[in-house]
């Protein structure tokens, strides 16, 4: 077994904007304000020595009786789950399941989210629930910070079917169960997973079932499909440039549970404002500055050789646009955060949809590094906050970030790619951009 790094927690005072070994990016990323993350998780390495890990996403649980004791779940691809302390330390791994059949993929965990006080038979039950990217499922852990071996356990339904895919041939293709939000309808009280598909626009909304035997298992309740092709106000017709056969897909989601809308992020595309049980019309929040830029596919490079910009897009993310979470204030206040990934940047929505519609811009701000030893968030695929007290490290709340390039473990001896995820003081970042 490969030992792991020691968090590090940085010895600096957070409340200034840190501009230390900050990347090279487009002009707009460089004028917004700067935070450093308070500490790191361990770094993960997407290779076999590594355990085929690939940090992702993270969702934060708070320990209502002992908010010190809260913990931070993340998924690390076919590494499985990964539960960390709010210093960063590892309280416990979860491995991915394997391959079900011969030649088959094995458990491939994207996404995670939490519901809390889940209606089972036996009571209420807090869980984290998880896009296996691998067998097109979902898989369901409860919560219990007083269990041995660690505080989750797979409670997930065995006879749980395919989120899309018909037959295991279908899931072979992998156009599976991707990017993932949970939620609670407040007038019924029903459990829900909202589901993308990996390459396709479609979306699917789940209800969780608990069972009597104690696990969780899931329902169809409908399925709605995005827009792959965009009028523009010339005319002409765009379609985002990807490898044949593959659509502009949605990852990062996050519903606002005080109204029921879902926010989805299509990577190339832009976010969307939707009814979270996908029963209504969807709204185009913000583009990604990508928008309209037509572009060719060159197979040999397997890249996308963009063309003239005719000038339709946003002005605030640069696509990828992932990592989306939801910072709720009191009375409805709060902002919707959203990375981009082609600048390194997050940026702020205002919550509350205004009375012509939009959801208005407020800013940004970048993670960057505090140190050579605790850098920032590169390529961000992930995102959580809760702004809630959570002990002495985060007495202002806390936002984890996932960083898709972790530098700071770039001495390893092996010349290793990482990953990893860095835990922001909240309080800092409203200090930072004014929040």
């Amino acid at each position: 077994m490969r030992m792991q790094r020691s968090p590090r927690l940085a010895a600096t005072v957070l409340g200034a904007a840190l501009l230390v070994l900050v990347p090279s990016s487009p002009a707009h990323a460089r004028s917004l304000p700067a935070v450093g993350a308070k500490a790191e998780t361990a770094a993960l390495y997407d290779d076999e020595a590594g355990g085929n890990s690939d940090a992702d996403d993270p969702a934060i649980w708070r320990d209502n009786a002992d908010p010190a004791r809260s913990l931070v779940v993340a998924t690390a691809k076919e590494g499985g789950l990964r539960v960390y302390g709010l210093d960063a330390s590892l309280v416990q791994s979860v491995p991915a399941p394997p391959p079900t059949t011969e030649g088959a993929a094995p458990g491939r965990f994207n996404n995670v989210d939490l519901v809390t006080g889940l209606r089972t038979p036996s009571g209420r039950a807090d869980v984290a629930v998880v896009s296996d990217r691998g067998n097109d499922r979902l898989r369901v852990y409860r919560i219990d910070p007083s269990r041995r071996g660690g505080p989750l356990k797979d409670v997930t339904d065995p006879a749980a079917a395919p989120v899309f895919s018909a037959d295991q041939a279908e899931i072979d293709e992998q156009r599976t169960a991707y990017g993932l939000a949970a939620w609670q309808d407040r007038a019924s009280g029903r459990s829900y997973a909202l589901v993308s598909r990996r390459n396709t626009t479609d979306l699917a909304l789940l209800e969780l079932r608990p069972t009597a035997r104690g696990t969780v298992g899931y329902r169809l309740v409908r399925t709605l499909t995005l827009p792959s092709s965009f009028r523009l106000p010339d005319g002409t017709s765009w379609t985002p440039c990807a490898e044949p056969g593959e659509l502009p897909q949605v990852e990062g989601m996050v519903v606002d549970p005080d109204s029921g809308t879902l926010y989805a992020g299509q990577e190339d595309v832009g976010i969307w404002r939707l009814p979270a049980g996908l029963n209504g019309r969807p709204v185009l929040v913000d583009k990604v500055r990508e928008y309209g830029v037509p572009g060719t596919y060159d197979p040999e490079t397997e890249e996308c050789a963009p063309g003239a910009d005719p000038g339709y897009g946003g002005r605030h993310l640069a696509a990828d646009v992932e990592g989306l979470t939801l910072l709720r204030e009191s009375g409805g206040d709060g902002y919707l955060m959203a990375s981009g990934q082609g600048d390194d940047s997050f940026a702020l929505y205002d919550r509350e949809v205004s009375e012509r519609g939009r959801n208005k811009y407020e800013g940004g701000f970048r993670i960057t590094a505090v140190s050579a030893d605790l850098d920032g968030s590169e390529e961000c695929d992930g995102a959580a906050v809760l702004n809630e007290p959570l002990g002495s490290l985060y007495p202002h709340g806390l936002l984890v970030v996932q960083d898709g390039h972790e530098t700071s473990a770039s001495g390893d001896e092996e010349g290793r790619e990482a990953t990893g995820f860095k835990f922001v003081d909240l309080g800092a970042l409203r200090n930072a951009t004014g929040m």
